[in-house]
């Protein structure tokens, strides 16, 4: 099936610079950086008035999340020991939950994605993500932080940035159900009945792939959330709905006019026994997370958070033909670049 959207019907995307010079050089990429920049200061401007800490994420550590969709670790040497560069900071947001009831960082990633997926428009190996956590929260507290945060960041560059946005040639009229915060919504099993009745064969069982995503994306005009997906297309982290077994309290949120996942959220698992249970569920070896596992034993709070890839919320808000260009210093799968 052939999406047409406005992120892709006649979206032609410059060539792969060759160097950052080449890339920085160009007006485009440079509006683009500065939407972006304003984007930052309304994520953090939005998020302090509310009470949320700020912390700086780490980059290295002993584990990372496990990750999926056939994404690759990366592994480092500290001192004689294995650690990875950080696919998500999702674990230590739990831990930092004793600190502080509600917490962000704008977070660096390094995720070794399939080759396949250069080429989708939506994939950088290195990318960052506006992560939130919020103690003692549910999957629709998270949800509304989300769908607030988001409308926050657009109608500031819709008021502050107009004349970036008129030379990329972005109409701002394309905001209007987002800054008025008209999100939908619709469950993982609404989504893949409408994927199958398309003709887009998607596994009811199994995450929404990556052209799905862009199919339902291309079909609306404002953002929409998709919640409760099966338990095993998640990761040990999402918390299982206890008064609907075999489903997770989960969300992911899809950007319209075919740009396709901005965010992907849910309440987290806290539970130490249900923990490991999920671990090798998922088949992960609990032994190579002590540290969390031994935080989960003494007492990880309940918590609800989500991740927005900044580089894809940039992409969508400039109406760039990909993800690529709305990074200073892309790096492509698969792609040696600077």
């Amino acid at each position: 099936m052939t999406v047409t959207s406005a992120a892709t019907a006649g979206a032609s995307a410059p060539s792969f610079p060759s160097s950052p010079d080449q890339h920085l050089g160009r007006e485009a990429t440079r509006a683009t950086l500065r939407v972006q920049s304003r984007m930052l200061a309304a994520t953090r401007e939005h998020l302090a008035a509310r009470g949320f800490q700020e912390l700086l994420p780490p980059l290295i550590g002993p584990v990372t999340d496990p990750g999926t969709r056939g994404s690759k670790q990366v592994d480092v040497d500290f001192y004689g020991h294995k650690y990875k560069l950080m696919t998500s900071a999702i674990l230590y947001k739990q831990a930092s939950l004793p600190a502080f009831d509600k917490i962000f960082y704008i977070a660096p990633n390094v995720r070794l994605e399939p080759l396949e997926t250069a080429v989708t428009h939506r994939h950088l190996a290195e990318f960052h993500q506006i992560d939130v956590e919020i103690r003692d929260a549910r999957r629709d507290d998270a949800v509304a932080v989300a769908e607030e945060l988001v409308s926050a960041v657009v109608s500031a560059v819709v008021r502050d940035m107009p004349a970036d946005l008129e030379l990329l040639g972005r109409d701002a009229d394309a905001f209007r159900e987002v800054v008025a915060g008209s999100f939908g919504r619709i469950s993982h099993r609404e989504a893949t009945a409408d994927l199958n009745g398309l003709g887009h064969p998607q596994d009811p069982a199994a995450e929404i792939d990556w052209e799905g995503e862009e199919i339902l994306s291309a079909k609306s005009s404002r953002p929409f959330f998709v919640v409760d997906y099966p338990k095993g297309s998640r990761g040990f982290y999402d918390r299982e709905d206890p008064a609907a077994p075999g489903i997770l309290s989960n969300f992911d949120l899809i950007a319209p006019e075919g740009y396709g996942e901005l965010a992907s959220g849910s309440e987290r698992e806290y539970d130490y026994a249900t923990l490991v249970t999920r671990m090798r569920e998922t088949g992960e070896n609990p032994a190579k997370y002590g540290w969390y596992l031994d935080l989960a034993r003494r007492g990880i709070p309940a918590s609800a958070g989500f991740g927005i890839g900044l580089e894809r919320f940039t992409r969508y808000v400039t109406g760039r033909s990909a993800v690529w260009e709305a990074s200073a210093y892309p790096k492509l799968p698969g792609v040696v670049s600077a």
